[in-house]
């Protein structure tokens, strides 16, 4: 059962690398079908299985040797792992589909977070119109608990929006709105404290490496879906182990 979910989230993966690419571009994701960006020739089917056909072609487009951005095989092994992760911790449950879809659109959200430093509102706002829908769809979700984390998670990237107006934007403070609903109170606060840890640690190594420079921001809502994911899944241990320092 791993192997299938794997080879499901390589599809699946395929197709966030085509939002990646066109959603930036506001293209349909449908028209036109799949072809090379420099040559522009159409890819035959054995262009497009996912990572193998990369590792046959060694990165290189099969028509004009350009070279395929090593974000594709990235994205579709990290959806494939992050399948069986999901499948292996919910089984067939309710909360797996809508967990796989929301680890879908976060994956979305990173990959054009990197690459263009945006994150759109069409991704965003149907993702929390969906986080809204889950006491319908699943008795594990308390609404209460839900707002609450989704209105601190928003109050406090605002609060650094006011203070930090180049380092974090109005996309960053919908992200957290959406974490905070997903994740719910207090856990909002875990995901908030590792997100800024990760990325302060990353920054800091970003500048003494000279990657970036003092001016350059660097995209956050990769440390905010790190914050979540880490606070989902290890929330009383990092809990314990606050209270046990403090």
């Amino acid at each position: 059962m791993n192997a299938s979910f794997f080879l499901l989230g390589l599809a699946v993966g395929s197709f966030l690398n085509v939002c990646a690419d066109r959603l930036p571009r506001r293209q349909s994701l449908i028209r036109p079908p799949s072809h090379c960006d420099v040559c522009q020739h159409r890819l035959c089917p054995l262009d497009l299985i996912p990572l193998l056909s990369y590792l046959y072609l060694k990165g290189k487009c099969r028509y004009c040797g350009a070279p395929i951005s090593y974000r594709m095989p990235v994205v579709e092994a990290a959806t494939g792992i992050t399948f069986v992760v999901l499948w292996s911790r919910l089984g067939f449950s309710v909360e797996l589909p809508l967990a796989m879809l929301f680890a879908c659109l976060f994956i979305i959200i990173i990959v054009i977070d990197i690459e263009h430093h945006l994150i759109f509102n069409r991704v965003i706002y149907p993702a929390i119109g969906l986080a809204f829908l889950l006491p319908l769809l699943s008795a594990n979700y308390e609404i209460t608990s839900a707002v609450l984390g989704g209105v601190t998670g928003a109050g406090i990237l605002f609060i650094l929006v006011l203070i930090f107006p180049a380092g974090i934007g109005m996309g960053d403070v919908k992200l957290a709105a959406l974490v905070g609903l997903l994740i719910g109170f207090p856990e909002i606060f875990i995901a908030l404290f590792v997100a800024s840890l990760v990325g302060g640690v990353v920054a800091v190594g970003l500048l003494l490496f000279k990657v970036k420079g003092r001016k350059d921001a660097v995209p956050f809502a990769p440390f905010l879906i790190a914050g979540f994911t880490v606070a989902v899944l290890y929330y009383n241990e990092i809990l314990g182990f606050l209270v046990n320092v403090v």
